[in-house]
């Protein structure tokens, strides 16, 4: 018999708009791909009981800095500029490469746990070779889907972000190419993690575009956040270096000018928001609007556990009410009638699953229940006192849902979690990363201390 996988009688929505939404239906998953979603499929196969329930493909993580985990909680006040201090120039300098394992073990987990099947992973604390090592292995441990986006060292804030004249080593980039990433259709995947204008010079920006392309991989770079970033105009320098290409995710982009969008919607560039970060950490409003007013397909990401959760339902209702209260305030100032443009739960569902998968590349592959893609899926269980009774199941994964209530996770056609436990090695990695946190904080501390 081949590894087969029925899950029964559950309200499935799939994300695929030929599909829709099935009230009670079932799916069955093959070899690691959704062979079947049906009403009611026969089948030689484990038979998983999802009466009550909820199926949905899995969460699409668009941009985590995952290496931060061990410090996870230790700026919950700052801003956008205090981060580049409390964290970039206090913590990374002293990271080592035992400690970002350990935080993208961790990390990996915490997302698996919580629903989120595909992580695209915003490496930048490759102080050394052994980092980015470091920081493969644990990903590839725990059999998440994702991207390892390589980016910078971060020894010093002023040495790599201001006007750096710091290239990522592009000889490097290649050994973990070589090393670990043997094709694009591997269940982890390459990418280049770049600062971009305004942080880098013009000469190091191009380099690494330039290196990103040499070898096919794609680009994310953090754009228009905050009252800094949000005056480089980075599109508009991007453009003006001819750099712009479907190869290349903005995340953030809270400032773009109109020109701005435009110039992204038409190079096919793709758009990442972190929405609780941006609104809490003072990068700007969470540009959902404005996405999709030139034709873009945005995703959700979480950025920095920090200052916020690792969890996609905090996103989708951050990005849902950010939006609705900045169109809602913007039209009873004018004293005009909302617009029959404003965001729905449903589109917030989208951004966090095929739209993720649009934005990371994996379309192909993920974000939705279709016949043939890898079987990445989350059950949820609506049976739970804060989920039930269901009125709307869009409405109920969006906002009444939350981690307690992902009961099962499927990545690859793996299970992952089942029966609400994870199935990892959950104590090792807390272990792991509380060792690792107490050497960062008392590293720091001594940091701090003047000399005598």
């Amino acid at each position: 018999m081949t590894d087969r996988m029925l899950l029964r009688g559950g309200t499935v929505l799939t994300m695929d708009p030929q599909l829709g939404d099935l009230p009670q239906a079932d799916v069955l998953i093959e070899d690691g791909t959704i062979a079947a979603v049906d009403h009611h499929i026969d089948a030689d196969a484990e038979v998983v009981d999802t009466s009550g329930r909820i199926v949905i493909p899995g969460f699409i993580d668009t941009h985590r800095h995952t290496w931060e985990a061990a410090i996870r909680g230790s700026a919950p006040n700052a801003t956008l500029d205090d981060y580049f201090v409390e964290i970039l120039d206090t913590f990374a300098p002293r990271y080592q490469p035992d400690d970002v394992y350990a935080s993208n073990l961790a990390g990996a987990l915490e997302c698996l746990n919580a629903g989120i099947t595909t992580l695209v992973d915003w490496s930048h604390i490759n102080n050394t070779p052994e980092h980015p090592d470091a920081a493969i292995t644990a990903l590839k441990e725990t059999g998440i889907r994702g991207q390892y986006a390589y980016g910078s060292a971060n020894t010093s804030l002023a040495k790599y972000w201001f006007n750096s004249s710091e290239a990522i080593p592009a000889a490097d980039v290649r050994r973990v190419r070589d090393t670990y990433f043997s094709g694009d259709d591997a269940l982890l995947t390459l990418a280049l993690a770049t600062r971009g204008p305004g942080f880098c010079q013009d000469d190091v920006v191009t380099a690494e575009w330039r290196l990103a392309r040499e070898l096919g991989i794609p680009i994310t770079v953090h754009v228009a956040m905050g009252r800094l970033a949000g005056r480089y105009a980075m599109v508009e320098q991007l453009d003006r270096l001819g750099l712009l290409g479907p190869d290349t995710t903005y995340v953030h982009s809270c400032y773009f000018s109109d020109h701005e969008w435009q110039r992204v919607a038409d190079t096919g560039g793709t758009i990442s928001i972190a929405a609780q970060v941006e609104m809490q950490m003072g990068h700007g409003w969470p540009p959902v609007g404005k996405s999709f007013q030139f034709g873009l397909r945005p995703s959700l990401s979480i950025d920095v556990v920090t200052t916020v959760p690792g969890d996609m339902f905090t996103q989708m209702r951050a990005a849902f009410a950010g939006e609705r209260a900045r169109v809602n305030a913007t039209c009873w100032e004018q004293n005009i009638a909302v617009p029959e443009t404003m965001a729905t739960a449903r589109q917030m569902l989208e951004m966090a699953t095929i739209h993720g998968a649009h934005v990371a590349g994996v379309e192909d592959r993920t974000g939705s229940l279709t016949p043939g893609k890898r079987a990445d899926v989350v059950v949820i269980d609506a049976r739970d006192i804060n989920v039930t009774p269901v009125i709307d199941p869009v409405a109920a994964v969006v906002l009444c849902a939350d981690v307690s209530n992902i009961e099962t996770v499927i990545v690859d056609g793996v299970v992952k979690k089942r029966d609400g436990r994870m199935v990892a090695d959950v104590d090792r990695a807390r272990g792991l990363v509380e060792t690792a946190r107490d050497r960062l904080v008392e590293a720091a501390a001594k940091a701090k201390v003047p000399a005598a």
